[in-house]
């Protein structure tokens, strides 16, 4: 969406003030571990733009919070299951070869938007160490959360997730769907009826390329949406407006736990 339309569409500006405002109205405060998911152009017209939302999140939890954002690079992968777009066969060992392998600083977020992709580069951010599901955490323990990183089960119980999880962590939801919701996943885990498959990523061990194998699950969004509409019927959580974006916030394990519950009776 244009910054004209945004303009057009927007009843007056959104600011770090407001969005402050916001975001305490809705329920976040001090202190809090939260994991955000975001949509920029749902907020509306930002002065500022990601710069002002994330010192909005940053002032409202403070130092004594831990932020938490999915940095995910899903490019970081086996070429051969691209899709949309696909490549062409006759391109996949070229593209084996020359495709640069994840790098912790250099490595961009694919697909997550322009508020992750900012908040990965900031001061005092660290980004735990997976080629596909990686995380940019800021705050309290942000270099325990983001060492604690299995390369296996990146979604899984030894990852930001987890941590989220075994520390009464909360979801915060600024204008995204629960098919991006990453913590229903884990619930995937917990579940244990999601198949395992291999998957194989670039990385640099002893200064070199390799292709580096590993263990995931299947990991499928698909009945996401429908768990999170079960899942407001049935728990308490907080909505309001942050901006001109519907947000919700939710409390993480609740969240988790109903996810694995219902998966096992699909």
């Amino acid at each position: 969406m244009s910054q004209e339309r945004l303009i057009k569409e927007s009843t007056r500006p959104q600011t770090c003030l407001s969005l402050t405002t916001d975001l305490k109205h809705l329920g976040l405060r001090e202190g809090m571990t939260v994991i955000v998911h975001s949509s920029m152009k749902s907020l509306g017209w930002v002065c500022g733009g990601a710069v002002a939302v994330i010192q909005a999140l940053q002032d409202v939890i403070t130092h004594k919070g831990t932020l938490i954002m999915p940095a995910h690079s899903a490019d970081m992968s086996d070429p051969r299951e691209w899709e949309n777009p696909a490549i062409p066969n006759e391109w996949i060992q070229e593209v084996m070869s020359e495709l640069p392998p994840f790098d912790l600083l250099k490595t961009p977020t694919f697909g997550m938007g322009v508020i992750p992709e900012l908040f990965r580069t900031y001061p005092n951010v660290k980004r735990s160490n997976h080629p596909v599901h990686s995380f940019s955490v800021w705050g309290n323990n942000s270099e325990e959360v983001a060492k604690n990183h299995s390369l296996d089960y990146g979604l899984g119980e030894n990852s930001p997730l987890g941590y989220l999880y075994q520390n009464n962590g909360y979801v915060l939801m600024l204008g995204t769907g629960y098919e991006t919701n990453t913590s229903m996943h884990l619930g995937e885990h917990l579940g244990g009826t999601v198949k395992q498959v291999k998957k194989m990523s670039p990385m640099i061990e002893n200064h070199q390329k390799v292709w580096k194998e590993y263990v995931e699950l299947d990991y499928d969004a698909d009945p996401f949406s429908a768990i999170g509409e079960r899942f407001e019927g049935e728990h308490n959580i907080l909505e309001g407006k942050v901006g001109h974006s519907q947000a919700k916030l939710m409390y993480q394990p609740d969240l988790v736990n109903f996810t694995g519950n219902t998966l096992v009776k699909i």
